[in-house]
């Protein structure tokens, strides 16, 4: 079970920007694609990291190539923390795919994890976000892009820091460094061991 502690959030991200993720020094962060992985509910896995190990190594059979990915984090349930808590996760990927043929391929690896859409927040045995396709900003016929909640979200800010400390947010000026600081929801998010 993925335990959410309180811990000092100043060297989280410190840590956290030691990680090594192997990304290449030649690539173009305006570029970046960034997707979130999150998983409350193990579903038919042994645990939330076996289940989302799982689905990255899916990506490639979608046609998405892991170029960056972060170490994971857990945090309390939100809105409600009495749900189990999150494991979360971000990676940048290289695709062929426009952001809707992207989307399409990211649910078809949900659903094949067992995704239900049920009451809203509910535990979800893989939540797969589309949060930036490189500097494209706005409603892209129903699809919003960057994801309108990601920069208020330390699960998705953290994760962000540790492979692209410097990817500037495409609307909020801001980046993954300064969001971190300012988001609101997840506070109690850390990176695990």
């Amino acid at each position: 079970m993925v335990e959410a502690v309180e811990r000092d959030e100043k060297s989280d991200c410190a840590a956290a920007l030691a990680v090594d993720v192997g990304i290449d020094d030649g690539f173009d962060l305006n570029d970046a694609v960034i997707v979130a992985l999150g998983c409350n509910d193990k579903g038919a896995w042994a645990s939330c990291r076996e289940a989302l190990e799982a689905a990255l190594a899916r990506f490639r059979s979608e046609g998405i190539d892991v170029v960056a990915r972060s170490s994971w984090w857990s945090s309390l349930a939100w809105p409600d923390p009495e749900d189990p808590p999150f494991l979360n996760g971000v990676v940048m990927v290289r695709t062929a795919h426009d952001p809707h043929e992207l989307m399409a391929a990211l649910g078809r690896i949900e659903d094949a994890f067992g995704r239900e859409r049920s009451a809203r927040n509910a535990p979800r045995t893989l939540d797969l976000d589309l949060i930036a396709y490189g500097r494209l900003s706005g409603d892209l016929d129903g699809l919003i892009l960057p994801h309108p909640r990601a920069a208020e979200r330390r699960f998705v800010m953290g994760p962000i820091v540790e492979i692209a400390p410097l990817w500037l947010h495409p609307t909020q000026g801001g980046t993954a460094s300064e969001l971190v600081e300012t988001a609101s929801v997840g506070r109690d998010a850390h990176p695990l061991k």
